[in-house]
């Protein structure tokens, strides 16, 4: 089946030449190229339309869970007759296993699966193995971490066809062995159920993902397969074929199983003696434990906690070898799309040494196996080497993806609404900030909204009370602000609650602020990361969307980034400006797309009533400060009064007073939210309530 692109609207200005020129650059053979597009030229739509014309599957690589939801929402659109799945990973929260020896301590793993994730990874696996060819997967970095054998878990697919000769109990053995549970109750998502000759399966995820399938049996010839409705038992559909997958990655056999644990227990005893030899008794006798508690588990249940640092002995994998990825499951022509490569893969080549690093300490004091250390991320090389056809998409591609498409680059400048580059204007230090705030009024009486990024946090939070102190409704952002909070003042701003957002590196990549008529950049002159000439563009483009956006650069001398950068808008404005002209196009706003979010960010969840937030009000943040359960309603509360009526010290003197039982309650709650949030793709919500479960149970073990 080849890839159908459904849009109300066609390519326009430089998209269909952009699409024309990475079609016909990678039909010729090239490897790597590079779509740089300006904010708000439709990358993602050019991108839709070269998958169509190719007609290859598709892996595209996000650096983060929620850019990758968006993404994947968008290709849906673009895409549903084929194959879109998500890849990301299916943790709500995880806390990595870790020893610290300064101060001895041992840090237990900690996590939550998202079931729904999980369901999704497997489907997108499936699909793959399936032998589909319109296949779309949008992924996170978690792509390129290990997962099982595709050898494995496409030996383990069950293929039944009706007129098949198999064994009755044959069959159920590969059920169970795919990892399906037996049941005589209701049916549920991965179980099957048997009555005399006839085989009823819950299908686990995917295209057949809660659609129960009936398997009839004439001795042991297969003599019919129906899907049946999983209440009633009636048929609905006849089929002539069935292929059931895995309901996990990590599937292997039982000969591979048997192999296993006697590579383990001969490397145990390596081990052991390594930490004799050393005089070490303490990390011998431990690892001697440890690894044999976990061997006992996997005889006689198949599994035990941790056990993915034995992957290497399941996959049958030489000691230094990598683990298997996402990345084996595509056919060898596969393409890949980067999306904002300057981050991305920056952070594709920072996984090894993170994950590495903790291994060691695990391993050098007795916690592991050194086997522990081949279950890993990819390295970058060995990334590379499984890179195939591969477009970049960025606004400021960085070096190395300059480097490798080797001047394959194909530019991206006219938005389909017509909208020019923001000027850039360099202007001096000397009474900056009075010449700020008069820029602000001016944006203000036209009910515009601005940005100002500074050098550092703390000159962000001054700015912000020396704006309070002169009347200008400002709020700050950068990484000490909590997760959702950030997302939460974003909308505020477009809201209208307030005019001036100051931050330090989060107003670049993804921000969609059509309200944005003005962008300062103070310490422009201050070369460096957040300076250079990729730092400046990004945040420059957060004008882009305006039909009268500006940008200052406030700087005592003009540096090679912000010389470059000024070159590059003008360049663009030029062509821009041209392309306006020559095709009569009148610049329009760009219409507000909001922040694609889920509903929990309008403060509400499908079990609560309007008029119920999960989120404090402007008006109750300040009194909700030191409350760590703000928010909560208050019958939620445990001995709690409503939040808008405490102050801070009323806050903490509540916490306080809470016993274990009302601090359980209030994790709970914590937990349900994060797993919720999770389950709605919002993984920033997702994010802050995982961090106020900690904090509570922090707070409970204090008291």
């Amino acid at each position: 089946m080849e890839f159908k692109l459904v849009s109300d609207y066609a390519p326009m200005g430089d998209q269909p030449e952009a699409i024309a020129q990475l079609v016909s650059s990678i039909r010729q053979g090239s490897q790597h190229n590079v779509l740089l597009g300006v904010t708000g030229s439709g990358k993602t739509f050019t991108v839709a339309n070269v998958i169509a014309e190719l007609n290859r599957p598709t892996l595209v690589l996000s650096h983060n869970k929620t850019l990758a939801a968006q993404l994947y929402g968008e290709f849906k659109n673009f895409f549903p007759k084929n194959a879109v799945e998500y890849f990301v990973s299916y943790y709500d929260y995880y806390q990595p296993e870790a020893y610290l020896p300064t101060t001895d301590t041992y840090i237990e793993k900690d996590l939550s699966i998202n079931a729904d994730i999980e369901k999704m990874r497997l489907s997108a696996v499936a699909t793959l193995l399936s032998g589909r060819r319109d296949v779309i997967v949008v992924s996170s970095v978690s792509c390129l971490y290990g997962a099982g054998n595709p050898a494995d878990f496409h030996a383990t697919a069950i293929n039944i066809r009706v007129g098949q000769v198999i064994n009755y109990k044959q069959f159920l053995y590969k059920l169970v062995e795919a990892l399906y549970t037996r049941t005589e109750r209701e049916l549920e998502p991965a179980t099957f159920r048997v009555n005399g000759d006839t085989v009823d399966i819950m299908a686990a995820f995917g295209e057949f993902g809660n659609q129960c399938f009936r398997v009839m049996f004439f001795d042991d010839e297969i003599e019919a397969i129906q899907t049946i409705d999983p209440a009633t038992g009636q048929r609905i559909h006849t089929l002539d074929s069935l292929t059931l997958y895995p309901t996990s990655l990590f599937v292997t056999t039982k000969a591979r199983i048997d192999a296993a644990v006697q590579q383990i227990y001969l490397d145990l005893g390596k081990q052991i003696e390594f930490f004799e030899n050393e005089g070490r008794t303490m990390e011998a006798q431990r690892i001697k434990q440890r690894v044999e508690y976990d061997l006992e588990m996997i005889k006689e249940l198949g599994y035990c906690p941790g056990i993915e640092n034995y992957s290497r002995y399941f996959d049958g994998r030489a000691a230094g070898t990598r683990p298997f990825c996402l990345l084996d499951y595509f056919p060898q022509d596969y393409l890949m799309v980067v999306d904002e490569s300057h981050v991305t893969i920056p952070q594709v080549h920072a996984m090894f040494g993170g994950d590495r690093a903790r291994k060691e300490n695990l391993v050098e004091y007795g916690f592991r196996l050194p086997a522990a250390k081949d279950n890993r991320p990819l390295t970058f090389s060995e990334f590379e080497q499984l890179q195939n056809t591969t477009i970049y998409v960025s606004a400021t591609p960085a070096d190395w993806e300059l480097a490798k498409s080797e001047g394959v680059v194909v530019e991206q400048l006219i938005r389909p609404t017509g909208l020019v580059d923001p000027p850039l204007e360099v202007r001096v230090t000397l009474h900056q900030i009075d010449d700020l705030i008069e820029e602000i009024d001016k944006r203000v009486k036209n009910d515009d909204k601005v940005l100002v990024t500074t050098i550092t946090k703390r000159m962000a939070e001054e700015l912000s009370k020396y704006f309070d102190r002169v009347g200008v409704r400002n709020r700050y952002i950068h990484s000490d602000v909590d997760t959702l909070e950030r997302i939460q003042i974003l909308e505020d701003l477009r809201a209208g609650m307030f005019d001036v957002l100051i931050g330090v590196n989060l107003l670049r990549e993804g921000l969609d602020l059509p309200e944005v008529a003005l962008v300062a950049i103070l310490d422009a002159d201050k070369e460096g990361f957040l300076r250079n000439i990729r730092s400046i563009t990004q945040i420059a483009g957060r004008a882009a969307r305006h039909a009268q956006g500006n940008v200052i650069l406030y700087g005592d001398t003009c540096t090679d980034s912000m010389r470059l950068a000024i070159e590059q808008s003008n360049r663009r404005r030029e062509k821009q400006a041209h392309f306006n002209m020559e095709h009569g196009m009148l610049p329009r706003q760009a219409q507000k797309s909001g922040s694609g979010q889920s509903t929990l960010l309008a403060g509400r969840t499908a079990e609560q009533p309007p008029s119920q937030t999960l989120y404090p009000t402007a008006e109750e943040q300040m009194a909700l400060a030191a409350d760590v359960h703000a928010g909560y309603k208050a019958s939620e509360q445990p001995s709690a009064e409503k939040p808008s009526s405490k102050s801070p010290s009323e806050g903490i003197s509540t916490l306080s007073n809470l016993t274990p039982e009302e601090f359980d309650i209030l994790i709970a709650k914590a937990r349900e939210d994060m797993e919720r949030a999770a389950k709605a793709l919002d993984f920033l919500a997702a994010a802050k309530f995982r961090d106020r479960m900690y904090e509570l149970q922090k707070m409970k073990q204090e008291r």
